[in-house]
């Protein structure tokens, strides 16, 4: 009773996309912290308990996709089911692969008591820590500090007086102590307004301005997607922002850049993405000049927009769209709740008022409001697309109004009349287990892919993701990162190797071929002229260059799948008139490869330049710019 007295309790709330979604409590005594923690993201999410001291954490529980959690550190060896091993330096902290958020506080205090505030960490890598400032909030004087080397850049953290853990902020997911919810935008703000003057000088480092004002590139092999084909070497002129000239023309007065002889492409789209900070770079690295968010925070997205648009940011082109979903437990990730007909009016019409081209329907709308959202934002001039409703089918989306679907899986369920309720992970799992049995030839299939054609339906398949989640093994690198796995920060890379979806016993090659229909049900759709535009949802950068190897996989030509990923994309986004290919008056955006992905797909990932609005980034200086 005496010990129980004197330990200490805190209480935290974790809050996604605005809304309570979860909880953290910590019960420190002495040197030990037993800590619980749990989220619902849609039905998915962690529920794990973790009981840490300052050389030890077992873990249990469940992971994000609800697979078996158990993790174990203890005189320096580790387990986690991914991966085992162990180390004689008894310096190095421990960065476990299900560790609660309180864990990143235990790292923070022991940065800040270490020589120098750096730390080797386990199983690889190190880290530092720096303090970012301070803020009084309800009365407490709180500290943030940003942890440099778990991701690609900095993660602030905000510590009490006492170094206990006040908060974790972010336009996502937020931990926060109990009762402080309210608090988030505020330290939100001042994290941005900390972050601002390194991320303006990193921007100005990896931007090159070219002299007298143009750029003239010789000796390039350009892509044409118009005729799917390289062009003979020409040179390329853009003066200012645009292209002035592709052929044999110079600009004696202008910066000169030697391509030689490799492709030149147009810039690359991702048309799925949900932007954050370190999205910015990683895009323009890989090639990519333009993107369309799908689904974000409203004030966060139209921020990291101007940023990038004004060069205070190294980032790409956005185009928005705007995610509105029902009310309840199983909700997606936004503040655009709507059950009735006048709160979906006033979400569209506050989309419409802030430059948003498109709205994202969710899968917690009621079916019978779907037709009325579909007609008022076709009345805005929005587009619509979306998940396909809970207790809908995907022809029903389609009749309703829909100009685009997103998500392979969902085209899948259009045939699982008994899967009604799509919010939870059903939408994953039933689709893994019977994906395989669909018999795409069938005259139920082929009359659906003909209603797709001739409503002139745009698909978004995502199929990086279902790769990952119906493939991926715990312990192997998931198949999509692969190529890029030595790219990656060390912490970042280990979450590769986490695994997928759960597989039931016996399953396995079940999963597989799953996935592989799905790939074939891509390859019909474009064979049938459905028009496919390549998304990834995922790893911004990276994972676009799967989703186009997938493609060719599937059995799509790689000049085609180049096409969707430039001009087919830039025609659905309305923007064919200025960019999508590299012709007088367009756009200046490309990207110089070393290869020729018109043969080998892949090549994308080799990028060397990438050029966006006439400015020039050198893609190997700039993967490796830090905050």
């Amino acid at each position: 009773m005496h010990a129980a007295l004197l330990a200490l309790v805190l209480k935290y709330t974790v809050i996604m996309a605005g809304h309570p979604a979860g909880a953290q409590t910590v019960v420190v005594d002495g040197a030990k912290r037993t800590v619980d923690f749990d989220y619902n993201d849609r039905g998915r999410g962690p529920k794990t308990h973790c009981v840490m001291t300052h050389r030890s954490i077992e873990t249990t529980g469940n992971d994000y996709f609800k697979a078996a959690v158990s993790e174990t550190f203890a005189g320096g060896k580790w387990s986690n089911g991914a991966e085992s091993g162990q180390s004689k330096n008894a310096a190095a902290f421990y960065v476990s692969m299900y560790g609660p958020p309180e864990e990143l506080a235990a790292l923070a205090r022991a940065l800040l008591a270490a020589p120098g505030r750096k730390l080797p960490l386990l199983p690889a890598g190190a880290a530092s820590i720096k303090k970012l400032g301070q803020l009084t909030v309800n009365g407490q004087r709180l500290t943030a500090y940003d942890i440099t080397g778990l991701g690609f850049s900095p993660i602030a953290i905000w510590l009490d007086a006492k170094n206990e853990l006040f908060a974790s902020a972010s336009s996502w997911l937020s931990v926060i102590a109990e009762g402080h919810d309210a608090a988030i935008p505020k330290l939100i703000k001042a994290q941005d307004q900390w972050h601002a003057t390194a991320s303006r000088a990193a921007a100005a480092r990896m931007i090159h301005k070219p002299a007298g004002g143009g750029l003239v590139i010789t000796n390039a092999r350009v892509f044409d997607p118009v005729s799917r084909a390289l062009q003979p070497p020409a040179t390329i002129v853009i003066r200012g922002n645009r292209v002035e000239s592709v052929g044999a023309h110079d600009a004696p007065e202008l910066e000169h850049l030697d391509a030689r002889g490799r492709v030149v492409l147009p810039g690359l789209w991702d048309m799925h993405a949900h932007v954050g900070d370190d999205d910015g770079a990683l895009n323009i690295a890989n090639g990519i000049t333009s993107v369309r968010d799908l689904g974000n925070d409203i004030d966060t997205v139209l921020d990291l927009k101007k940023k990038w648009d004004s060069g205070d940011a190294v980032g790409p082109r956005v185009v928005l769209a705007g995610i509105i979903d029902g009310k309840g437990p199983l909700a997606g990730p936004t503040k655009m709740l709507v059950d009735s007909e006048d709160e979906a009016r006033a979400a569209i019409d506050k989309y419409a008022s802030r430059g948003f081209e498109q709205i994202k329907i969710y899968s917690s709308i009621k079916p019978e409001l779907v037709p009325f959202m579909t007609r008022h934002a076709h009345e805005k001039g929005l587009r619509v697309s979306g998940h396909v409703p809970a207790f809908m089918r995907a022809e029903e989306v389609v009749r309703a109004g829909f100009d685009e679907l997103q998500h392979a899986n969902f085209l899948f369920l259009n045939f699982f009349a008994d899967v009604k309720d799509t919010r939870t992970p059903a939408r994953f799992t039933a689709v893994a287990e019977r994906a395989a049995t669909l018999d795409l030839s069938s005259p139920e299939v082929r009359a659906f892919i003909d209603l797709l054609r001739e409503r002139k339906i745009v698909v978004d398949p995502t199929v990086s993701i279902f790769e990952q989640m119906f493939t991926a093994r715990r312990g192997t690198m998931a198949a999509g990162y692969v190529a890029a796995a030595d790219r990656l920060p060390p912490q970042v890379r280990r979450g590769y190797l986490t695994g997928g979806l759960p597989v039931p016993e016996g399953k396995d090659q079940t999963y597989r071929d799953s996935f592989a229909n799905m790939l074939r049900l891509v390859r019909a759709l474009h064979d049938a002229g459905v028009t496919i535009v390549a998304g990834t949802d995922a790893l911004a950068g990276f994972a676009l260059h799967r989703e186009l190897e997938l493609y060719v996989q599937a059995g799509i030509p790689a000049p085609e799948v180049l096409r969707i990923a430039t001009l087919g994309a830039a025609t659905v986004m309305h923007r064919e008139d200025r960019l999508g290919s590299i012709a007088p008056g367009k756009l200046a955006d490309l990207v110089i490869v070393d290869g020729d992905p018109t043969v080998s797909i892949s090549d994308v990932r080799r990028v060397v330049t990438v050029v966006k609005d006439g400015n020039v980034f050198d893609a190997a200086a700039g993967s490796k710019d830090e905050r």
